[in-house]
């Protein structure tokens, strides 16, 4: 059955971002496509910044589902990346000018026996070229305005660390990398050469997971446009709560259902404490959690088909 096109959507898309697409294009593209394809205004945000030159997994939240998109920038990414060994650019990436050389080129055992060093908590420095802000300023504005950027480092989590069976031996690896919220995949990149004796920069990035979204459950854009057309866009559609597997359910009744909708508090609560998703029946009603027996809601969702 279709959707009701005159109601909102509520729920995800992901996004196979392609490389050269900024986050907030990828958003703007899907907005264009429900406009151009007659369904209603809707509420479309992003669920993590994905580099114009990376590609792969953008959650994209629709309706209700934006208002859990902040929990997608705490969530841990996996990166599929590739290191081009003996030339450093300004950004790390391809798109910077060469700043340094080596003639070193470590061999694949060499870097897997350095992959240890970057697995765990790890401190790194951010790029000169990102989107920190220095003094009120985005830094890679002063970086493109010849300014020198010194950024402070930062502690992150590198969960695992592996070179990618079959990589290329020689000026190329490629790794992929299972990190916490706040990693630079071209930080990483430049102090794993420089551990190496050499230096290095990106020239392949994707990111292959974005919390418990997957690349598998990823469409590109032209596929999301054929959809769109063919009036089945909502087959594409994940639910609001997929962007909360590890959250558990709490079942409600009408009556609570609806106490909840007004913010009220439950009382007498026997599950233990903890953060729940409180559904009336098969519909999500809020994002609430539970304190010693009392279940406050963090975040409402006005989902049609819930108790009035």
């Amino acid at each position: 059955m279709t959707a009701d096109r005159n109601v909102p959507l509520s729920g995800w898309l992901i996004l196979d971002k392609p490389k050269g697409m900024g986050s907030t294009q990828g958003v703007s593209a899907v907005k264009r496509v429900l406009r151009q394809n007659g369904y209603a205004k809707t509420k479309v945000g992003h669920g993590g910044t994905l580099d114009p030159l990376a590609e792969g997994v953008l959650p994209i939240a629709l309706g209700e589902a934006t208002k859990l998109a902040g929990r997608m920038l705490d969530a841990s990414k996996i990166y599929e990346f590739t290191v081009q060994f003996g030339e450093e650019t300004s950004t790390l990436d391809t798109e910077g000018d060469v700043v340094a050389t080596s003639d070193v080129r470590p061999t694949h055992a060499q870097v897997e026996e350095v992959l240890p060093r970057f697995t765990g908590p790890i401190k790194q420095v951010p790029p000169a070229y990102s989107a920190l802000k220095v003094g009120g300023q985005r830094a890679y504005d002063l970086a493109r305005a010849g300014e020198v950027v010194e950024l402070k480092s930062r502690s992150v989590t590198i969960h695992s660390l592996v070179m990618l069976p079959g990589a290329q031996e020689g000026d190329y690896v490629t790794l992929v990398a299972h990190v916490s919220k706040g990693t630079y995949i071209r930080s990483l990149a430049r102090d794993i050469a420089y551990a190496l004796g050499t230096c290095g920069h990106v020239t392949y990035l994707r990111r292959t997971k974005a919390g418990p979204f997957t690349q598998e459950q990823a469409i590109s854009l032209d596929n999301l446009e054929e959809a769109a057309k063919r009036a089945n866009l909502e087959h594409l559609l994940l639910p609001l709560e997929a962007g909360l597997d590890d959250i558990p359910a709490l079942h409600l009744d009408q009556t609570s259902a609806q106490a909840v909708r007004q913010g009220r508090v439950l009382s007498d609560m026997p599950q233990s404490s903890g953060l729940y998703l409180a559904k009336l029946g098969a519909v999500p009603v809020a994002l609430m959690e539970i304190l010693d027996g009392t279940a406050t809601v963090v975040r409402g969702f006005n989902l049609p088909d819930v108790a009035e």
